[in-house]
């Protein structure tokens, strides 16, 4: 399972080591792409054939469905970390997700999501006051 936060740094080049506790997620390959919150997505293998799957359901009839999938497809790139365990980050991803030396990983269960690093503080904040609010919601109704 894929979780944790760590901080790393983007090599002049965009590549990026892998956190050793992610690695042997890693080590047949992986694919990059978009995220959300504009981060970018790192999917194990067996995990991308999931998403793709699943992105590849989305109703061609719906515009807002091809768009994603575009945006989503046209953005990937499948790698095999090099032999120090480095993946490298495409200069359109690099600037999608406002990428420059400072980084953020964190583990998302079924993948690694890279963030810039002020850019995941802020989001972190928000989501933990959510979290928060959330928590006291749920034990309100006995969840």
């Amino acid at each position: 399972m894929l979780v944790g936060e760590y901080q790393h740094t983007l090599d002049p080049k965009g590549r990026l080591v892998l956190p050793a506790k992610f690695r042997d997620h890693f080590s047949d390959g992986c694919v990059i792409t978009k995220g959300q919150e504009r981060c970018v997505y790192v999917f194990p293998l067996e995990q991308w054939a999931e998403e793709e799957a699943r992105v590849r359901e989305l109703p061609r009839t719906n515009a807002r469905g091809r768009a994603f999938a575009r945006s989503f497809f046209a953005s990937a790139d499948s790698q095999i970390p090099d032999k120090q365990r480095r993946i490298a980050i495409t200069g359109k991803l690099q600037q999608y997700a406002n990428l420059d030396k400072d980084v953020t990983l964190i583990g998302m269960a079924d993948r690694i999501e890279i963030w810039d690093t002020p850019t995941w503080e802020a989001a972190s904040e928000e989501a933990d006051n959510f979290y928060s609010d959330i928590e006291e919601a749920l034990s309100e109704h006995g969840i």
